[in-house]
């Protein structure tokens, strides 16, 4: 535009309307393009760092919750399997004790009759009883349908007939319901199968107690082993 195209009559400049809203609009562009990537990219990391931060304490809440649900269940299953281990280790004591017992009574079969039964009954209880410490186990020692010992809480307490180690007989039933039959000829054959003998009988039990009794799978559990020995 000619100079002269901007005077008005009274010969003063006149600006058009237009030009002060260019001059802005040429400024704000100016600005746009003077932003730099590095401050773009440092603004998307902090939205984006945010972001995560909001999602991490939402995960971390929700983990906390299901802890607290599961850990409880887990403690109850855990306590019950430890329980379960320790019921079945203790059960194996009592086992191995009942065999010690009646490797006693093998090795000693001149001992089952009227006279020496009784103390070899006494022997046999006092090595089950106190096979994993004094008083561990309560156990019935018979000695051929004879002497008799039972141990109860460390106390042992003698009966039976001391005579009738001398005979034979053929027991049959099953622990600790044996049951004597009448004395027999050595030898002569049963009527169940095998024949007539002298036999030591042995039943032992042991109490389990579980280690939390309200929330264990086990509660409170009676262990029972016993064994047969045919001594003659």
């Amino acid at each position: 535009m000619h100079p002269k195209s901007l005077r008005d009559r009274r010969g003063k400049v006149s600006v058009p309307l237009a030009v002060p809203s260019l001059i802005c609009g040429l400024t704000r562009s100016r600005r746009r393009a003077q932003t730099s990537p590095t401050s773009l990219r440092g603004a998307a990391t902090r939205s984006l760092g945010a972001s995560i931060h909001a999602l991490w304490q939402s995960a971390a809440g929700i983990a906390a919750i299901e802890f607290a649900i599961i850990t409880p269940v887990f403690l109850i299953i855990f306590v019950g399997a430890v329980d379960l281990g320790m019921m079945l280790f203790e059960d194996y004591k009592l086992d191995q004790s009942v065999a010690a017992g009646a490797e006693y009574a093998a090795v000693n079969p001149s001992n089952v009759n009227s006279t020496a039964g009784a103390g070899l009954a006494s022997s046999i209880a006092a090595t089950v009883a106190s096979a994993n410490g004094s008083g561990w186990a309560n156990d019935v020692v018979v000695v051929n349908n004879g002497p008799t010992v039972t141990v109860t809480n460390g106390t042992a307490v003698s009966s039976g007939t001391n005579s009738n180690a001398d005979d034979c007989y053929c027991p049959t039933g099953s622990p600790p319901n044996w049951s004597w039959g009448s004395a027999m000829t050595c030898g002569a054959s049963c009527s169940g199968g095998g024949s007539a003998g002298k036999f030591v009988t042995i039943t032992a039990t042991a109490t389990y107690t579980p280690l939390l009794v309200a929330y264990g799978f086990i509660h409170g559990k009676t262990l029972r082993q016993s064994a047969t020995v045919q001594a003659q």
